[in-house]
C-alpha cells in the first residue's frame, strides 16, 4: 500500500526521514511534550513561596491547563485526519514554544495562568496527532509497537519532566528560568524534526466541520471503549493527584522540602509506570487490565495507610504499586485503541480516550485543591486515596464481568 509520503516527491534540499527514523523522532517529540507538561509540578511550591498564593490558586493554575487541553482535544482532535499530521504538529509546537516563553518571563500568577492555558491547548492538539502519527508509521513487522509507545511516552515524559525539573530547581541556578529555556530549545528541535517527517495522512474534506467540539466513537468500538473507561479513570485520577499536589503533600505531610524529592514523588509513580508498560508489552491485554485494576486498588490502600501513619516507607511502597498499575493501564487501554481504529478514525478516537483520561486527571485534583485549602492536605489526600481505591475496584469488577 502506497503512503501519502511515498506518493509525493521529496522536497529538494530537505529529504524526508525514513519511516523507522520518523517513528523514533515522533516518539521523542511525544515524550518532550509530556515532559514539558509535568515540569511545573516541582515548581509550584517555589511559585507559592515567591508569590504567596494558596493551594486553591495552585489548583486553578493546574485546572486552567486541563481546560485548555480538553478544549483542544474536543475541537482539534480530528483535525489531523483532514489536513494532515504535519500542519497540526507544527502549529502545536509553535503554540507550546509561546507558552514556554511566557513561563520563562513570568513574574506573577496571571502570566503563569496564561502560560498554562496555552500549554494545555498546545498539548491537547499535539497528543492526539502524535498518537495517530505513531500508528500511521508503525513498522509492519511489529504491529503492537505504536500502542506500546502511545502507552509509554506520556507516562515516561511525565516522569522525566518532573524529575528533571526537580533536580534543576534544587541544584541549578535560576530555578524558575533554566528549565523553560531548555524546554524551549527542545521545542525548536521538535519543530525541525516535524519539518523532516513524511506526511502520513491524506487530506480529505471536512476540516472546518471537524473543529466543532464533539466526541464521536464508531458504534463498533463503543463497547470496547466503555470496557476500558473505568481503568483509564482510575489510573489518571491518581496521576492527577501526584502531579498537582504530590510535591506539596511530600513537603506538608512528611516534611520533605527538597525539590528533587518533590519531583521524585511524581517520577516514582510515572517512571514505574513507564517501566511496567515496557515489561508487560507481550502479556495478553485482558491480563494486563486485570493486573492494572488490582494494583491501582492495592497501591491506593497502601498509600492511604502510609499517610494515616505518616510512614514514608509505606507511602513510597504504595506509590510504586500504584505506578505499576498506572503503567499497565496505559499499555492496555491505548494499546487496545491503537489496534482497533481504522486510519481515518485514529485522531478522533485518541481524542475521546484522552478526554476521558484528562477529565479524570483534572476534575478530582481540582476538587482536592479546594478541599486542601479548607480541610488541609492530610485529610484531603486520605479521602482521595480511598476514592481511587474504589475506582480501581470498580474497574476490576467491570473486567471480570466482561470476561464472563
Amino acid at each position: 500500500m502506497t503512503t501519502v509520503a511515498e506518493a509525493r516527491p521529496a522536497v529538494r534540499g530537505r529529504a524526508r526521514l525514513s519511516h523507522p527514523v520518523a517513528f523514533a523522532a515522533i516518539a521523542a517529540v511525544f515524550v518532550t511534550f509530556a515532559a514539558a507538561s509535568a515540569a511545573p509540578s516541582p515548581l509550584y511550591v517555589v511559585y507559592q513561596h515567591l508569590w504567596g498564593f494558596s493551594a486553591t490558586t495552585l489548583t486553578v493554575v493546574f485546572a486552567v491547563y486541563v481546560v485548555g487541553l480538553i478544549g483542544a482535544l474536543l475541537s482539534l482532535g480530528a483535525l489531523s485526519d483532514h489536513v494532515g499530521r504535519r500542519p497540526v504538529l507544527a502549529a502545536a509546537i509553535t503554540l507550546e514554544a509561546a507558552s514556554l516563553a511566557l513561563f520563562l518571563t513570568a513574574g506573577d500568577v496571571t502570566v503563569l495562568l496564561v502560560a498554562r492555558l496555552l500549554q494545555g491547548i498546545a498539548t491537547g492538539a499535539a497528543l492526539t496527532t502524535l498518537g495517530a502519527a505513531l500508528v500511521d508509521l508503525n513498522p509492519p513487522h511489529a504491529p503492537g509497537r505504536a500502542g506500546l509507545i502511545n502507552g509509554i511516552a506520556p507516562v515516561a515524559g511525565l516522569a522525566v519532566g518532573a524529575l528533571g525539573c526537580g533536580a534543576l530547581v534544587q541544584f541549578a541556578p535560576e530555578p524558575t528560568h533554566l528549565i523553560w529555556a531548555l524546554l524551549l530549545a527542545a521545542m525548536v528541535l521538535a519543530g525541525y524534526v516535524v519539518a523532516r517527517i513524511p506526511e502520513t495522512s491524506a487530506r480529505r474534506p471536512g476540516a472546518v466541520a471537524s473543529l466543532s467540539p464533539r466526541l464521536g466513537v464508531p458504534s463498533r468500538l463503543r463497547a470496547d471503549l466503555l470496557a476500558i473507561a473505568p481503568i483509564i479513570v482510575a489510573s489518571w485520577a491518581i496521576g492527577g493527584l501526584y502531579l498537582s499536589l504530590g510535591p506539596s503533600v511530600a513537603a506538608g505531610v512528611f516534611g520533605l522540602t527538597n525539590h528533587l524529592v518533590g519531583g521524585f514523588v511524581v517520577t516514582l509513580l510515572c517512571g514505574t509506570g513507564a517501566i511496567t508498560s515496557y515489561a508487560m508489552r507481550k502479556v495478553p491485554t485482558p491480563r494486563v487490565l486485570t493486573v492494572a485494576a488490582v494494583l491501582l486498588t492495592l497501591g491506593s490502600v497502601v498509600s492511604v495507610a502510609g499517610l494515616e501513619w505518616e510512614s514514608i516507607t509505606l507511602a513510597a511502597a504504595g506509590t510504586v504499586i500504584s505506578g505499576i498499575g498506572f503503567g499497565a493501564s496505559a499499555l492496555a487501554s491505548f494499546g487496545t485503541l491503537a489496534t482497533l481504529a481504522a486510519p481515518h478514525e485514529r485522531g478522533e478516537l485518541f481524542a475521546v480516550a484522552l478526554v476521558i483520561a484528562y477529565t479524570a486527571f483534572s476534575v478530582p485534583a481540582v476538587i482536592a485543591g479546594f478541599a486542601a485549602t479548607s480541610f488541609g492536605l492530610h485529610p484531603t489526600a486520605l479521602v482521595y486515596g480511598i476514592a481511587v481505591a474504589v475506582l480501581g475496584a470498580t474497574a476490576l469488577v467491570v473486567q471480570q464481568v466482561r470476561k464472563r
